[in-house]
């Protein structure tokens, strides 16, 4: 027993050795690539996940090899079905399908893939081994959360990737194209690779929508209004009225700088910008810079004292007005929260209302982005940002995207490439590709800070513009409303983050995801969302939708209905560049039309 002891010992301790060594060859072989260039700290930081995750596969497999073989097993038993439903075929019988797409898996909706026996096969035998991969990855149940989470998506890349519906010679729909063209139709799609290429030669992305059927300014964020003030790091516009009064009290959008502003003014219909001017409310907006390397320096600071606190000013310089209601979008949000903390800590309270639109400020359950938050992935990106003083909004489009890969890359790679079909005019896609680049000193901070170690809803644990923050401590009415299939800023996570919030706080959940839960006007009837008026949020917030009342349509009208009780008395309509602030130029004014591209040269 004891020499058995001291030889499990021994493979222990030289399997550390061995272990330290590797990691250490891996660490100089990293250093070297990066120092000369060759490879990105990015690239280089997902290699060294992939290894790890590779280590732990080997290691579950060695640890539990009965479990292993009871999945190759069930991956023999479904062979063997899928063999009887060959031959039954083959005979001219029906049997139903070993394995089938779901409903909503467009990759295979075209009939070719059940007409024809070998592409029938072809399909199922995919479904087969990546569902059983993923099923077997899934099992690991011994793994740390954050690690088999990775596993899993880096999984579901390679299955994805390896789809039949991607490849010409295995996906029968392109064939049949291509032989009723006569091959026009990979002429179209090299064409259109070729485009998209040029468009991105060092971040390649699809096309998603014909871009030459939009132009910010022309037929997307046309709202009418003027730009009355700007510095370095914002322009603030302020629209013209529509009504003959409107409300006392203005209202003042902080959109996410990760995009641009126009997602609340795509085209009229659709526009929540133009459909709140028509309520009669006098609203400004701000509109961020696309940063490049000389914004390098840019940090959190930055964007309270010359984003959101000089947006405030100036609201109040051009109306005549000390107290407004604000509205805070995605990470705008967040920022509007740490802002009203420093407010709060200053004496000062402009605002009489807040609302925040899928804010995430506990980050304890980030959403699907958590698979790039770990130690080793913000290295990379910290390396690489310090390097370019920027995180280029391209590639950071690309990582979201990655997130819903088969609806957001390889359905527009199969439909623009291999079918040739030219990319629809979609006015929410062209927005979805119109990105912005990130500061290093604001980026790095934020993903670390907030994302990592969810010090934001630790009361005093971090310090803006000289002032500690804590949310308890806001006193603003406020209104959360976040979007049940949101993926990216999931609901419950938004629920949590409004109950560290201080002050009253109503919490309205709307249907849809991340945009569409957002940019639902009335006209659509669609979606539905669900409130809840108590006077304290239930811990869980199951229990909270458990009580809901479900309504249907779109939550604009209830929520203008909330807000009116902040909007003061009635005045006469405010012409943008009559007051105190002359106008600059007219509405979406410049810094939104500068492409990432662009401001990455500047």
């Amino acid at each position: 027993m004891l020499g058995m002891e001291k030889l499990s010992k021994t493979k222990k301790l030289v399997a550390g050795v061995v272990d330290t060594n590797v990691r250490r060859g891996q660490e100089k072989l990293a250093k070297m690539l990066s120092d000369k260039g060759l490879v990105s700290p990015t690239t280089l930081s997902m290699m060294g996940e992939m290894s790890d995750i590779y280590k732990a596969m080997a290691a579950d497999v060695a640890k539990n090899p009965l479990r292993t073989i009871s999945a190759e097993s069930d991956l023999l038993r479904k062979y063997l079905a899928l063999g009887s439903y060959t031959f039954s075929r083959a005979m001219g019988k029906d049997q139903d399908s070993v394995a089938s797409p779901e409903s909503d898996d467009r990759r295979f909706q075209a009939e070719e893939w059940s007409k024809h026996l070998p592409f029938d096969l072809l399909l199922q035998a995919y479904l087969i081994n990546s569902q059983a991969f993923q099923d077997w990855l899934e099992g690991m149940d011994n793994l740390p959360k954050d690690t088999r989470d990775q596993m899993l998506f880096y999984a579901r890349q390679v299955t994805s990737a390896l789809s039949p519906a991607n490849f010409l010679a295995t996906n029968p729909e392109a064939l049949r194209i291509t032989w009723e063209t006569k091959g026009k139709n990979l002429l179209t799609g090299g064409k259109q690779f070729i485009d998209d290429y040029k468009q991105n030669p060092k971040l390649f992305n699809v096309g998603m929508t014909d871009r030459s059927a939009f132009e910010v300014g022309g037929n997307l964020a046309t709202t009418p209004g003027k730009v009355v003030f700007q510095n370095e790091l914002i322009q603030l516009i302020q629209y013209t009225a529509t009504t003959e009064t409107v409300a006392k009290r203005p209202v003042l959008i902080v959109p996410p700088w990760i995009n641009k502003f126009y997602i609340l003014d795509l085209t009229a219909r659709n526009s929540f910008i133009q459909w709140l001017v028509n309520q009669g409310q006098t609203v400004f907006v701000v509109s961020w810079l696309n940063p490049g390397p000389s914004q390098r320096d840019l940090a959190w600071d930055d964007y309270m004292e010359k984003g959101v606190v000089a947006a405030m000013d100036n609201v109040t310089k051009a109306t005549g007005e000390a107290k407004m209601n604000l509205i805070g979008y995605c990470v705008g949000g967040t920022l509007v929260a740490s802002t009203l903390s420093w407010l709060k800590k200053k004496g000062r309270k402009p605002t009489v209302s807040v609302t925040y639109f899928t804010t995430l400020l506990d980050f304890t359950d980030p959403g699907g982005i958590s698979i790039y938050i770990n130690d080793r992935s913000l290295a990379g990106i910290e390396k690489m940002m310090n390097k370019k003083g920027f995180l280029d909004g391209r590639a950071m489009a690309f990582t979201f995207n990655l997130l819903r890969e088969n609806e957001l890359f390889w359905s527009f790679w199969t439909k623009n490439y291999l079918k040739g079909e030219k990319p629809a005019a979609f006015d929410l896609l062209y927005w979805n590709t119109d990105g912005t680049n990130l500061p290093a000193a604001l980026h790095g901070p934020y993903l670390r800070e907030m994302y990592l170690n969810n010090r934001l809803v630790q009361p005093d644990s971090l310090s803006f513009c000289g002032e500690t923050i804590n949310l308890e401590e806001i006193d603003v009415p406020s209104m959360f409303i976040a979007a049940r299939q949101d993926h990216i800023a999931k609901w419950k996570s938004c629920y949590t983050g409004a109950q560290v919030h201080g002050g009253k706080v109503q919490f309205l959940l709307g249907g849809s995801g991340h945009i569409a839960g957002i940019i639902n006007p009335p006209y659509k009837e669609k979606y539905g969302f669900w409130t809840n008026n108590v006077d304290t949020l239930p811990e869980n917030p199951d229990d909270w939708l458990a009580e809901a009342e479900q309504h249907p349509g779109s939550w604009w009208p209830h929520w203008v209905e909330w807000l009116a009780q902040y909007q003061g008395d009635q005045v006469p309509a405010r012409v943008p560049g009559e007051g105190k602030l002359k106008a600059l130029e007219d509405a979406p004014g410049s810094y939104v039309k500068v492409r990432a591209a662009d401001a990455a040269k500047s």
